[in-house]
């Protein structure tokens, strides 16, 4: 009969896992076989030797205070999972379970340790873990089935898509989510191939929860065991609905406007290419409009682009019911619109629709509670006289509605031969004064300036002019507002101002010792420069490269340009003033003339316009302008000139008033910079009070 012991030690080495006994220094006193075996040593290595040899060093720390908790009685046992390392070398994850064996005084001797190797096992329930996460953020929806079809798993997207939550779907059949759109022939379809192969892959209809329908996109596999029985099913789908609303939003976005849900360029060129087929076949004739909102751009300034986006839905909106259901308006940029009419029986029919637009662009629109107006300027060509292709025709349109401004604006005008003629013309003009300056064509004059009390010059105003090809003189009023409208005019101050400034330091480094050349020039500064954030530096460096000092450079600036953004202009010219500039407004009491922006204005130089001038002497409220001028002026401490005098009738009535200095032609014509020289440092002295 076997001892009790004997039964013990029979049972320790035939345990399941493996079986450990150590003492509380950690010391191995038996081990079993399937200790042995997991970590790859004989018995006889591992006797003697420390739990802690075998430990993997960062849990050596942790397996030492649970031994010194269990031996001063802390703990009753423990249980832990520490990583332990094969003869081999190699690491292995082990469960732990440590039970106290009492000596007779009833204190820990030994410890009794069960070791479970659960590296397997952690493995597999890290990949479960991943796998739950990958289903349950996927954007496809997922369903596992049971091998009968009954519904075991569902993931979060499936309930998205189908309406039914976990607790709804669980248990029931995925026959919950038919459609009825479909035939048993193809449901038998569906398994037959499943049954086959094992998958099936295709589009389907089903029904969410709340009885609407949607087309998915399914993917079902089978699950098989090892003896290759099928246990489950799986089934992963994608509501094609969305995608395919989704895809038509981009593809409607890719048409048409975002701002008024108008067809776009891209689409109203495709329209009206297919108009114009339709129309050759049939021999009838088209009309293709351009439009664009006058002064748009006041609105935006003034206001804000907010009130600026909802005037042209509301425009837009107004420009559909203007028209039939047959025609198309686009809108194709900023404030421009394009119409296309079809059939249409020439202008007479397309000038009704134009005058029914331009009434309705006409009446109010409301921000605010503010009224706002605007008005449009229209040009018309029409198919097949004005062109035979898209891009001909809308060409033609735009050149029609650039005639329809030019005179005046808030007007129509159908497209003509000599209307094309003028645009070539232009456009040659523009290339000419494009290539201007880089070969050398523009050239400066300069008008000197007489103080009235003394008689000597004290100033001049550089004038720019272009010799085209070397032969013909074109005036500023010809190529200037040309230069304006391309933006070329930027290229042209830079020109000026350098080329002034140069020829300024010139005439005062040569003067001699007893006469001491003080004169300032003028150079215009144009609207456009003042949209530039940069032009404080750029007249900064142009001067500073001539080497002439900013007290003898005098600023101009003209009404206009300064009035369309009054504080940025405040800024700017507050700026150049505390550099030294002087700051003159020209052509005053032609524009705006308000007594409150000139206040705020850094100007110390104002200059009379010319035709207040030229009617001194017929007309007494051009003497009374000019006087009020003056003596207002005189008040704020700002010196006037009088441009354009050309009679000695003209320059009495000035001295009269107290008027500070004059130029014309009275005194000299503009003057090449070789005679300007010689006529300052001539020393002439003009008649004086």
């Amino acid at each position: 009969m076997p001892s009790a012991e004997d039964i013990l030690w029979a049972t320790f080495h035939c345990a399941r896992h493996g079986m450990i006994l150590v003492r509380l220094d950690q010391r191995l006193v038996k081990v079993n076989s399937k200790f042995c075996a997991l970590l790859g040593y004989g018995e006889s290595e591992l006797l003697e030797r420390a739990l802690t040899d075998l430990t993997n060093p960062e849990d050596t720390a942790l397996a030492q205070k649970l031994f010194d908790n269990l031996s001063i009685g802390k703990m009753k046992r423990f249980e832990v999972v520490l990583r332990l390392t094969s003869k081999a070398g190699e690491s292995l994850l082990a469960h732990l379970t440590a039970n106290p064996v009492m000596d007779a005084g009833g204190k820990p001797g030994l410890c009794a340790i069960a070791v479970e190797d659960v590296t397997e096992k952690d493995d597999t329930e890290e990949k479960l873990r991943i796998a739950a996460k990958i289903y349950e953020s996927s954007e496809e929806g997922v369903v596992v089935t049971d091998r009968e079809g009954i519904i075991q798993f569902v993931n979060p997207a499936f309930t998205t898509i189908t309406g039914y939550s976990p607790e709804e779907a669980l248990g029931r059949n995925p026959s919950i989510l038919r459609s009825g759109r479909h035939t048993q022939e193809f449901y038998e379809l569906m398994w037959g191939s499943l049954r086959a192969e094992g998958r099936w892959e295709g589009e389907i209809w089903n029904r969410n929860k709340n009885g609407e329908a949607y087309l998915e996109r399914l993917r079902i596999t089978s699950i098989k065991d090892t003896a290759g029985r099928t246990t489950h099913y799986t089934a992963i789908f994608s509501d094609l609905t969305q995608i395919r609303d989704t895809e038509e939003k981009i593809r409607y976005q890719a048409y048409h406007d975002i701002l008024t849900g108008l067809p776009n360029r891209s689409l109203y060129f495709d329209r009206v290419r297919q108009a114009i087929t339709r129309a050759q076949r049939a021999g009838k004739k088209l009309g293709v409009m351009f439009l664009d909102l006058d002064d748009f751009k006041k609105i935006n300034d003034r206001l804000n682009h907010s009130a600026g986006d909802l005037m042209l839905q509301g425009v837009a909106t107004r420009l559909v019911s203007c028209l039939r259901e047959t025609d198309t308006v686009a809108r194709i940029g900023g404030d421009e619109f394009t119409i296309l009419l079809e059939d249409v029986d020439g202008e007479k029919q397309s000038s009704v629709v134009a005058e029914k637009i331009m009434r309705s662009i006409s009446e109010p629109y409301f921000y605010n509670s503010e009224e706002l107006f605007v008005s449009t300027s229209l040009g018309i060509s029409i198919y097949p006289a004005d062109g035979a292709t898209v891009e001909d025709l809308i060409k033609n349109a735009d050149i029609a509605m650039y005639h329809a401004k030019d005179l005046g604006k808030n007007n129509y005008q159908f497209f003509t031969e000599s209307m094309n003629q003028k645009v070539v013309k232009r456009l040659e003009a523009e290339t000419n004064l494009r290539k201007a300056l880089d070969k050398d064509e523009m050239f400066a004059c300069y008008q000197p300036k007489v103080d009235l009390k003394t008689g000597r010059i004290v100033g001049m105003e550089a004038l720019i002019r272009w010799r085209r090809d070397g032969l013909d003189i074109v005036l500023p009023n010809e190529f200037i507002p040309l230069a304006e409208e391309t933006g070329l005019i930027l290229g042209l101050d830079e020109w000026m101002l350098g080329k002034a400034c140069t020829f300024n330091r010139r005439i005062h480094e040569g003067g001699d010792e007893e006469f001491s050349v003080a004169v300032n020039v003028a150079v215009n500064v144009s609207a456009k420069a003042f949209e530039s954030p940069d032009l404080v530096k750029s007249i900064q460096d142009v001067v500073a490269l001539s080497g002439l000092p900013p007290r003898f450079i005098e600023l101009e600036v003209t009404e206009s340009s300064i009035i369309r953004n009054m504080d940025q202009a405040v800024m700017v010219l507050s700026r150049l003033r505390e550099l030294g500039f002087n700051i003159s407004m020209d052509d005053f009491g032609t524009g705006y003339s308000s007594l409150s922006y000139l206040a705020r204005l850094p100007i110390n130089i104002l200059k009379i316009d010319r035709s207040f001038i030229v009617d001194l002497a017929a007309n007494p409220k051009s003497r009374s302008i000019a006087k009020a001028i003056v003596s207002m002026s005189h008040e704020m401490d700002i010196k006037v000139v009088a441009e354009g005098v050309e009679n000695t009738e003209q320059l009495e009535y000035l001295r009269g008033i107290d008027c500070d200095e004059v130029q014309g032609y009275l005194f000299c014509r503009p003057l090449l910079e070789n005679d300007m020289e010689v006529l300052i440092k001539s020393r002439v002295q003009y008649q004086s009070s």
